[in-house]
């Protein structure tokens, strides 16, 4: 629905060089995947209030099985949505030059970024009170993609944005996407996409690890 609605209502107002769906396939991966892997945060946050970690304590299950349980479904999840976004950017139009270390490459960027995010989610899911709370967190994780490059050029934003929009996890994500996918240039991208979900995922492993110790302890 994303794709259709920015493809097929902005799109012919919305100028990038080529076709507006090839620009902007890289940008809806991304805002979905990001999306689907932020609602761990809600299933995180429903099994730390609903007494079904009580029962996994009881059977010696510990507590990164059940964090990474959360994470896997995550990442299975958000594969079929991304086969399924694919799906359609094919149907309208979208025509990747990439070969298949291209696409190698563009498919383990975005597994890692949602194993990032998963993880962050996770950890988000152990500090909300409630799944309730936990569930705007997918609202931060939906709205980042939207000041980066994913539905247009940084430089068509006003200049006060051009800072933030270059300096976040989305921006080199996509660009090393569609650079790997389009062949578009690379640049720095790669190894910035690659700091800044390493770094999170890392951090957001440590982090969801100690507060489940002290949720549970």
């Amino acid at each position: 629905m994303l794709m259709l609605l920015f493809v097929y209502l902005f799109g012919g107002a919305i100028h990038t060089g080529t076709t507006y769906v090839t620009y902007v396939v890289p940008g809806v991966l991304l805002l979905c995947a990001g999306f689907g892997a932020a609602t761990t945060a809600t299933t995180v946050s429903q099994d730390m209030t609903g007494g079904i970690i009580d029962r996994f304590r009881s059977l010696d299950v510990g507590g990164p099985a059940v964090l990474a349980g959360h994470v896997i479904a995550s990442v299975a999840r958000n594969t079929v949505s991304t086969i399924l976004v694919f799906g359609i950017a094919f149907l309208i139009g979208f025509r990747p030059s990439a070969g298949p270390l291209d696409w190698l490459g563009a498919a383990g960027v975005l597994l890692l970024f949602i194993l990032a995010i998963s993880w962050l989610s996770a950890a988000a899911g152990l500090l909300a009170k409630s799944p309730e709370a936990a569930n705007g967190f997918t609202f931060f994780v939906m709205f980042l993609p939207y000041p980066s490059s994913a539905f247009v050029p940084i430089d068509t934003m006003p200049s006060w944005i051009h800072g933030f929009a270059n300096h976040q996890p989305a921006t080199p994500v996509i660009e090393t996407i569609r650079g790997l996918l389009l062949g578009t240039p690379l640049g720095t991208s790669p190894w910035l996409a690659l700091a800044w979900c390493g770094g999170i995922l890392l951090a957001s492993v440590a982090f969801a690890s100690l507060l489940f110790r002290r949720r549970t302890g």
